[in-house]
């Protein structure tokens, strides 16, 4: 993003003055802008009225009397590119194109789009095909339809590639306090890593959500995504085409790359954004990091008024690993003073109905449950409908906890056990003081364990560094593709550092001769780049102990790969030393995703690999840190740390085997299409790599 084109987007998101291009839903657009406060200058631009709806209108984008800074164009596709051009030569900052027809609907739609590329030039571009624009933060509503949100000081910004999720969204009772809302569609020119760079240079954006397809711009996510890491701004990120079919639909819906879910995976836990599974988890991890103030621990001190609350609290903060410190002796002191003999003095405190609506009692409960060294503080707290007119003990006791929290300088939130039980009123007083007003204890607690872990593992990823390392994203390789045999690729990684077997390249004539000096018992293979799967072609021979038992192993190899693949020819041989014993047989592997990212894959080898299904990955470029912690992220990790007093691994050497593959991938990134060692035979003293397969394209 150039950074003209970053300067009217800023222009954009911080207007003052709009227009609308359009008919009487943009009449309507506009009106809804001066009723929601809007007070800079507004137009509605309309060649073929004079006035819609009693809104005077500009016949032309040409005689505007200025560029404005933000425009929302509702106009079809062939109009909105001499809309787009117009505003452009007009000095305007940004526009918001409505239509679709574009990109996402093939080759003559992707054509029109390069024209309006071309023809804003550096005004920013929102769309096309996109809903537009709530600014709550200057209440600038570049939007089609009715909206629910209003004016905030201060909340989340969310990103979304579904008009239809951000209306609903706008629409829902869950009292989110939103800066931001654009829907970015086709993402032509400004796409989520535009918008996330600029939207962190704004102190009043306290989180960021994601509801995404698919990235248009990895590299430009990952420096986005690592400047709000550093910033401590969370990212949520809701991400959709996790299914074959779900890829399918991101792909025609906004012509977005979904990628490989597991690609995703690696991509958000290297920059720390914190994924969720549905909308609901999506709301509530925003709301818990709305305010700003973030949890330093998972420490709480939890209150209820009732025992089956107390239990669901204990219950699933245990799930989310959130722990509640026991009560201090002074504590359960104080509280025996003011609570009745019935009460369980322990942490979640049962503080009863006894002292319910008592403003005294309820104020020394709290200062005694609050002085405590926990992390945060936590309230259960089910409004009963209005109608029973028993709302206001629930609104004395919301009051006394905001102002506890104040009086002992904690953090905390407010939950209820069922979603629909705190009323927005509740709700808007608790954001108000900058306490997360959160719906439902099962997702409460689960949203606040996101958040707690996120500032737990922030510091630890700066650290580890990868964060900052921008992702490859090769280039699709069209031309024809080799495959290099086990002894070319054991070749082209020896250099760059990974141990593989002292052998010899022989023939099947030689091969005795040749055994000499390579010593038994050895490993006999056939070398042929069309065996990738020497062991179902019968192409392995193991621990050979003499020139007798290599003599038969060379006859049995010779019928068994005739049989199994007549047209190869049985010419090639390798001798390499039988290897020790290992403590654990590991895959490491390169993942090509085109446009996407050059993945490490590390995980449980050997024939098992299949079956297993114990791997990570790591983007590329990475670091020794986040491999090591790879490694030990493995559910088979315990093979490597002295299982049931075996030895251990020597983690330093794996590691540096493992980087060796990194590094030759690096540097072979244009070319290279795929990569497997498989098995890497780790041992307590040496890792060696007993087989390698490498494809290479063209561009």
């Amino acid at each position: 993003m150039s950074q003209s084109i970053r300067d009217n987007l800023k222009r954009l998101l911080a207007p003052q003055h709009l227009a609308f291009v359009g008919g009487r839903s943009m009449a309507r657009a506009l009106k809804r802008c001066a009723e929601g406060g809007f007070q800079g200058p507004m137009w509605l631009v309309n060649p073929q009225h004079p006035s819609i709806d009693g809104i005077p209108c500009v016949a032309s984008v040409a005689e505007l009397p200025c560029g404005p800074d933000a425009v929302f164009i509702a106009t079809n596709r062939e109009l909105t590119l001499s809309c787009v051009e117009q505003l452009a030569a007009l000095g305007a900052g940004g526009a918001i194109c409505y239509a679709s027809g574009f990109a996402e609907s093939g080759a003559e739609g992707e054509a029109l789009q390069q024209r309006l590329l071309q023809a804003a030039g550096n005004m920013a571009l929102l769309g096309p095909n996109c809903y537009g624009l709530l600014d709550y933060l200057h209440s600038a509503a570049l939007w089609p339809v009715a909206h629910g949100g209003k004016t905030v000081e201060k909340g989340v910004a969310i990103l979304t590639q579904s008009g239809n999720f951000a209306y609903n969204l706008s629409m829902s009772d869950r009292s989110l306090p939103v800066a931001y809302m654009a829907s970015v569609g086709n993402q032509a020119q400004l796409g989520v890593a535009e918008l996330m760079d600029v939207l962190l240079d704004d102190p009043r954006v306290t989180a960021i959500g994601l509801h995404l397809e698919g990235l248009k711009n990895v590299p430009g996510f990952a420096r986005a995504a690592h400047k709000a890491l550093e910033r401590g701004t969370p990212i949520i990120a809701l991400k959709t085409g996790v299914s074959q079919i779900g890829a399918e639909l991101a792909l025609s819906h906004t012509s977005s790359l979904s990628g490989s879910d597991a690609l995703y995976d690696a991509l958000f836990k290297r920059l720390g954004v914190i994924r969720v599974s549905g909308p609901v988890s999506f709301v509530e991890t925003l709301k818990a990091a709305a305010c700003g103030q973030l949890p330093q621990g998972g420490r709480l001190i939890a209150l209820a008024c009732s025992g089956g609350d107390a239990g669901l609290i204990a219950d699933y903060a245990e799930r989310n690993q959130l722990s509640l410190p026991k009560l201090e002796l002074g504590q359960v002191d104080e509280l025996a003073q003011v609570l009745p003999s019935y009460a369980n003095l322990v942490n979640p405190l049962d503080f009863t109905t006894a002292i319910w609506g008592d403003g005294e009692a309820l104020q020394r409960m709290l200062d005694s449950a609050l002085r405590s060294d926990a992390d945060a503080a936590m309230l259960v707290l089910d409004y009963p409908a209005e109608f029973t007119g028993e709302r206001k003990e629930c609104d004395l006791l919301l009051a006394l906890y905001c102002q506890a929290l104040a009086r002992h300088g904690k953090i905390g939130f407010v939950t209820s056990a069922f979603p629909e039980l705190l009323p927005a009123s509740a709700r808007e007083h608790l954001h108000a003081h900058g306490i997360a007003a959160l719906q439902g204890v099962e997702d409460g607690l689960a949203a606040w364990s996101r958040i707690v872990a996120y500032q737990a593992n922030r510091q630890r990823l700066l650290a580890l560094g990868e964060s900052a390392l921008v992702p490859l994203c090769p280039q699709a390789l069209t031309g024809k593709a080799r495959l290099l045999d086990e002894w070319q690729s054991k070749q082209a990684l020896r250099p760059f550092g990974l141990p593989v077997p002292d052998g010899r390249l022989s023939t099947p004539g030689s091969a005795l001769a040749d055994s000499a000096t390579v010593g038994f018992p050895l490993v006999l293979k056939a070398v042929s780049a069309q065996l990738p799967h020497k062991t179902e072609a019968g192409a392995v021979a193991l621990n050979l102990r003499d020139g007798r038992a290599l003599e038969a192993a060379l006859h049995q190899m010779r019928e068994r790969i005739h049989a199994h693949a007549p047209q190869v020819p049985f010419d090639r041989v390798l001798l390499e030393p039988m290897a020790e014993p290992a403590l654990a047989e590991l895959i490491v592997g390169i993942k090509r995703e085109n446009g996407f990212a050059l993945a490490l894959v590390i995980g449980a080898g050997g024939v098992l690999v299949e079956l297993l299904k114990d791997s990570t990955s790591l983007l590329l470029p990475t670091t020794d840190g986040a491999i090591r912690a790879a490694l030990l992220g493995l559910r088979s990790a315990g093979l490597l740390q002295g299982f049931r007093g075996r030895p251990a691994a020597d983690l330093d050497a794996l590691v540096a085997a493992i980087r060796a593959v990194a590094d030759y991938a690096y540097e072979n990134a244009s070319q290279l299409l795929e990569l497997d060692v498989n098995p890497l035979m780790v041992g307590a003293n040496a890792t060696t790599a007993v087989d390698a397969l490498i494809r290479l394209g063209q561009a």
